[in-house]
This record gives structure tokens, sequence and C-alpha cells, in this order.
């Protein structure tokens, strides 16, 4: 069976990935974005740009979501199922609430269709380099079926078990990363106060046992100020630590420091700031001004 694609939320994670499908010599059906680049960029590439989700379901056998969260997710897969044919298959690459995932694997099951969560890592240039990680939620048979259309934007697939586990996973992923941030930005603002400068704390952590590659750019923005470095908003930050909290509370499970982070998070977000351009790096300027240190 040669599957065709559509592909809906071509932002900045999704530009890249629906152009590595392309690449691969897959049909492609995209639905428009709000920003008209991607969008004019895949069509003369070769995708072809629905005008509605109801066009996008009838062309495609596989339909990849690049959206915001689960209630986008919700909403778009409401359509979607009207439309799909039986052995469809929707691929949610979005960091959505496992709970909604799991109820949403429910229904498109009692109408012969399937609900894989896939959702990513990486950055908006690993996406273009078709280089992102993908954390799999799918029975076997369905994961054999996906893999080759993954394959093509990711250079990591992990099957991590069955409909919802990609989600769980990830939560799990974005609390070590987002709890990163939130450290790292206290170090750097206590650093300040006590007269260790961040060129001097990055000397000391760079190369050494505590480095990484989340570390890493996070601290080209600190040290260099590039803002392009780690572009995922503090809004999506906040949202996946709530999501979090949601997880560990359904689970009975104590979360003081994912919950710790998280207001870390809702703080920064709070004052406003830049909006969609403030990005996860940026939280050492919240902690910074917070504690009254001029960057």
């Amino acid at each position: 069976m040669t599957e065709t694609v559509g592909f809906i939320g071509v932002g900045l994670m999704g530009h890249g990935m629906a152009k590595n499908i392309l690449k691969q010599g897959y049909a492609l059906t995209i639905m428009g974005h709000r920003n008209r680049t991607p969008v004019d960029n895949l069509v003369s590439l070769g995708a072809v740009e629905a005008t509605s989700l109801a066009q996008v379901a009838s062309n495609s056998s596989i339909v990849f979501l690049c959206l915001p969260g689960s209630p986008q997710v919700e909403a778009v897969v409401a359509e979607l199922m009207a439309t799909l044919n039986k052995g469809a298959i929707i691929v949610d690459c979005s960091t959505s609430d496992p709970v909604s995932t799991l109820r949403l694997g429910e229904q498109l099951a009692g109408q012969g269709l399937h609900l894989v969560d896939a959702p990513l890592g990486g950055t908006p240039v690993q996406a273009e380099e078709g280089q992102l990680s993908a954390l799999v939620g799918a029975s076997q048979e369905v994961f054999d079926r996906l893999k080759p259309v993954i394959d093509a934007w990711a250079g990591t697939v992990v099957h991590i078990g069955g409909p919802g586990d990609g989600h769980k996973m990830k939560l799990l992923n974005n609390f070590l990363s987002l709890g990163y941030a939130a450290m790292y930005s206290e170090a750097l603002a206590l650093g300040e106060k006590v007269g260790i400068s961040a060129q001097t704390f990055d000397n000391a952590i760079r190369g050494s046992r505590m480095d990484c590659g989340f570390y890493q750019t996070f601290m080209a923005y600190s040290l260099e100020g590039n803002r392009e470095s780690h572009k995922f908003t503090l809004t999506n930050a906040l949202k996946d630590m709530r999501y979090l909290e949601s997880m560990a509370d359904a689970a009975g499970l104590a979360n003081p420091i994912g919950n710790a982070a998280k207001n870390s998070f809702a703080m920064a977000v709070s004052t406003g700031g830049d909006g969609d351009q403030d990005y996860i790096p940026h939280l050492v300027d919240f902690v910074a001004r917070q504690n009254g240190i001029k960057r």
C-alpha cells in the first residue's frame, strides 16, 4: 500500500517535517497556516494545500498533527474522523495530555481508525535536517506500517509502547529538560549575586559531566544572546508542566519538583514579556529581573 500523507500544523517544527516527507516521495496534502511562508514553500516543493480539514482527510491515509496541545488536537480530530477512510492513521506529534490521547484513541478505534502518539524531541533546525527524535505510542502492527514515514523526518525513533505511552514518556522527558531550564536560570542568578559570572559558570560546566545538549542550547542565549538557539515558547513549556502535574495527580504521585519548575514558568509567563517570542532560555532573564539583576 502506498501511503498518502496529510499534515496539519506546518509551523516551526512542522515545516521541516513536512518538507522531509516530500523529499521521500510521499504525496502530501497540507492545511493552510497563518504564516504563509512555510505553506508557500511546501507548495513550491510539490505539496497540495487543502482548503478544509475534510480535504486533508479525504486525500490521506496518514495524517500528522503538530499542534499546540490537546484542545487543538481534539478539535481537529473531531473534524477529521468524519471523513477519513477506515484504516487511516492520525499521528499526534504534539505534546498532549495522555488522558486526552487515550480517550481519542478509543473513539477512533470505534470507527476503524487509529490514533498514534509520536511527540517530538529536538529543535526546528533538527526538523529541517530530518534529525528529530520520535517517541511513539502505537500497536506493533500500526507502528510497523507508520515507521517508514516517520523515518523521513526522524533520526531516532523509539517505540515506547501502546497508545498514550509516547505522550507519557514525552512529559517525563520534558520534566527533565524544563527542570534543567528552571535550575540553570536560578543557578545563574545566584552566581551573579555571589560574584560568579555566566561565563565563569560556563567555563566550569561545559565539557564536564554536567554538560549536555540542552545545556548548550540554553547557554547559547545566556552567553551570546542567540534567540534562535532553542525556539520553544515559555507558554508551551508551562502547558507541558501542567500536563505533567495532571499525569502525576492521576497516578497518585506527589510531584514537588515538577510543581516548583512549573511555578518558575508560570511566573515568567504571567509577566507578559514578548509572548510568542519568549523561548525557554529567556527564563534566565525573568529569574534575573525577579531578583534585581540586570541582564
